[in-house]
């Protein structure tokens, strides 16, 4: 029978979350896309159920190529099909927990531009929002520091490029 000093003790402590009993490998594709607005570069930003802003991405499915997948899930969460995939930006990894899995995620980064105005954007159910922000005001509100450096290489590639 527990001590009333004990009890006191562990209310300071968490209870331990299960243990890991699986490493999980997620290969996921997606892209930084732009367009030219009427304040210059500006990128699309998807703010996820948790309203964090990131970029369009998903998982790629069996037999598919991580530029198609991009393209795929742009099309799928933005309702952007008119797209010039650019070329290959980089790639970022995380980590997080699911329970009592270890999930590695790999997400390979591609620059797309938008061929269209891009006005036809439409979120899907899950997401709390989407919207074209000036570069940097993306830059400020995305929430992951691994995708804001594949941002910068993707504005210093416009620039130089001419794109």
């Amino acid at each position: 029978m527990p001590t009333p000093k004990l009890d006191k003790f562990k209310k300071y402590f968490p209870k331990s979350k299960a243990s890991i009993q699986e490493i999980v490998r997620e290969p996921t594709a997606g892209g930084v896309v732009f367009r030219h607005g009427k304040e210059g570069i500006e990128i699309l930003l998807i703010q996820d159920a948790k309203d964090r802003w990131t970029i369009p991405k998903g998982h790629i499915e069996d037999g598919e190529k991580a530029v198609d997948t991009a393209r795929r899930e742009i099309g799928e969460e933005a309702g952007l099909f008119d797209l010039d995939m650019l070329g290959w930006l980089g790639k970022i990894h995380f980590r997080y927990r699911r329970i009592d899995r270890l999930v590695l995620m790999t997400t390979q980064i591609y620059l797309v531009r938008v061929r269209t105005d891009g006005n036809e954007i439409q979120k899907e159910e899950w997401m709390n929002g989407i919207k074209w922000f000036p570069f940097s005001e993306a830059l400020d509100l995305i929430e992951y520091e691994d995708i804001g450096k594949l941002m910068l290489l993707a504005m210093k590639r416009i620039r130089q490029e001419k794109l």
